[in-house]
Formats: structure tokens, C-alpha cells, sequence
């Protein structure tokens, strides 16, 4: 179901933005490119990529009132979405990762409004699911 594969992939963001928070408040010099850092912040991107379309097809599958009225903040969620990966493959690219680049990464404007865009979401998507639970029952 597309509900949750959506909730699973916010799970992974979730996840590595706090495993992210954790790093950073060790103030180690660098991952040497070795343990599980590269591979949140690699499941991040993954979860990432597309999650703008998913959340779309969530709404037309789900039909949705007023689909319309999705379309601009899933438009928002997906550029945040995109800035957000954009950051976190420039990370990547180091051959090294402090916890000084992790601190700057999770204060990036981009990741914080991606995480707040995602609460709001999955928001909407549990009252819209609890709204129309009782009419699936009647049927």
C-alpha cells in the first residue's frame, strides 16, 4: 500500500536525521568514509528521491477532495526534497565527514523545512485515512 511505503520512507529520513543530531554531538574530526553515517545519509537519499511523485500518486489513488489543493505543497515538498539531497550528496562527496559538516547539515534550512513539510504531510494523510475509515466501513 502506498500509505505505507510513504510512512517507511519517512521512517529512513527520521531515522538518519537523528542518528545525524547524534554525530554531531560526539565532535569526532571525521567517519574516514567507514561506518553507518554514509549509509543513513545514503538511505536518506533513497527514501528521498521521487517522494514528491509518491505522495502525488498517494492523493489520486486515494482520490482525495480537492486534489488540487495538494499539488502546490507537494510541489514544495518535493523541491525540499531535492535541495535536501542536493546537500546530503555534497556531504557525501567528502572523503571525510566531521561532526562539524553533520551540525551544518542538520541546521541547513533545507533539511529542516523538508522534516517540517514531511510532519505536516503525514499529518494530513492520517486525518484524511481516519475521515474516510468510517464511510469505508459503511459501504
Amino acid at each position: 500500500m502506498i500509505f505505507d511505503e510513504l510512512s517507511e520512507r519517512c521512517d529512513i529520513i527520521e531515522a538518519c536525521y537523528e542518528f545525524l543530531l547524534a554525530y554531531a554531538a560526539k565532535g569526532v574530526p571525521g567517519d574516514q568514509g567507514m561506518g553507518p553515517l554514509r549509509e543513513y545519509l545514503r538511505g536518506a537519499v533513497k527514501a528521498l528521491t521521487g517522494l514528491g511523485a509518491r505522495y502525488r500518486s498517494a492523493v489520486e489513488q486515494e482520490a482525495f477532495e480537492s486534489p488540487d489543493r495538494y499539488a502546490p505543497f507537494l510541489e514544495v515538498v518535493e523541491r525540499d526534497a531535492s535541495d535536501s539531497i542536493a546537500a546530503i550528496e555534497l556531504v557525501l562527496a567528502q572523503p571525510t565527514i566531521s561532526s562539524q559538516v553533520i551540525d551544518n547539515l542538520n541546521a541547513s534550512i533545507h533539511f529542516r523545512a523538508l522534516l517540517t513539510d514531511l510532519f505536516l504531510i503525514d499529518e494530513v494523510f492520517k486525518l484524511q485515512r481516519k475521515l474516510r475509515a468510517p464511510a469505508e466501513a459503511g459501504s
